[in-house]
Order: structure tokens, then sequence, then C-alpha cells
């Protein structure tokens, strides 16, 4: 289960320019070395671990040792939990919308074709 505190440790980690950045890169570049995220970066490689700890710890960045490399790679699940508790009731409604819409012009054409084989 998705905890408050689980969702308070997400904003955390999203709040700070630098973990969203290597979020970014970690997302164009799955499986990024470590190494090669630090070089990206105009900080300690300490620091750069430091962020990528909190990214691990919020659950948005898991890591794969790889001989002497250790590899990242984004997890967005808990991106997704946040964005269905607020969003995820509007896209029910939406595509509900969407379908009414699409069945009406659908049932629009076929009447069209009906209307126009008739004369």
């Amino acid at each position: 289960m998705f905890t408050e505190d689980d969702m308070d440790s997400v904003f955390a980690a999203l709040a700070h320019t630098s973990r969203r950045r290597m979020l970014d890169l970690i997302r164009a570049t799955p499986g990024i070395a470590v190494g090669a995220l630090a070089a990206e970066f105009d900080v300690t490689r300490i620091a750069v671990m430091n962020h990528l700890g909190v990214l691990s710890d919020a659950g948005l960045v898991t890591s794969r040792k790889e001989g002497r490399s250790r590899r990242l790679y984004l997890n967005a699940v808990p991106i997704q939990q946040i964005h269905a508790r607020w969003l995820g009731s509007y896209e029910a409604y939406w595509a509900d919308r969407v379908l009414s819409i699409k069945s009406a012009a659908e049932a629009a054409v076929t009447e069209r074709k009906e209307n126009d084989d008739d004369h």
C-alpha cells in the first residue's frame, strides 16, 4: 500500500532540481552507470550518491550491480500512484465522455449514410 509517508518521500525527492535532472537522465539512458551519471553534474560524487540515496529511498530509482559498476533504472510506479490518486477519477470521467462523443459521431455517420441511400 502506498502510504502518506511514501508520498511525502516522493514529493521531497522531486523537490530538488538536481534530482529531477538525474531522473531525466536515468529515464533517457536506462542502465546508466553511477559514474556516467555523476559526470553530468558539477558536484562531488558523494553529493550525487546522496541524491541517489534520496531517490532510491523514495522508490524512484532502482539499481543493479554489474561487475564494478552500479546500473541505474527509473521506477515510475510511485509517480504513477500519485497520479492515480488525484487524477484517476478524472480520467475515467473523460474516457466516458470521449466514448460518448465517439458513439454519437458514429451514429451520425450511420444516419447520414442511410439518408444518402434513401435519396
